[in-house]
């Protein structure tokens, strides 16, 4: 982060802050190796069953199935913040703008 707060130039900030997510959303995929794993999971995350059937049962890879819908709706932004996950582009406006 001290790397990236420093930085002037605030462009490629929102592009790393979606890999960054998507790779968390990747090795998530990982962790729930099974398809009965990834269903249970992606229902339980709020994911309509007919949705995380069919991308729990998917045979693509774990990132294409990171940019999927249903991986978007169950580890949204709000996920990543319960976490504590801290969003660089955030942090930089709090940064070079501190009194807003």
């Amino acid at each position: 982060m001290g790397y990236f707060r420093l930085s002037e130039y605030f462009r490629p900030l929102d592009g790393l802050d979606s890999w960054i997510r998507r790779r968390i959303r990747m090795c998530m995929w990982k962790l729930w190796r099974y398809p009965r794993t990834r269903i249970g999971r992606l229902r339980s995350m709020g994911v309509p069953e007919d949705e995380a059937v069919k991308t729990g049962s998917s045979s693509k890879g774990y990132w294409r199935l990171s940019k999927t819908c249903a991986s978007n709706m169950a580890m949204d932004l709000k996920w990543f913040k319960d976490l504590g996950l801290v969003s660089i582009k955030a942090e930089w406006v709090t940064f070079h703008y501190p009194n807003g």
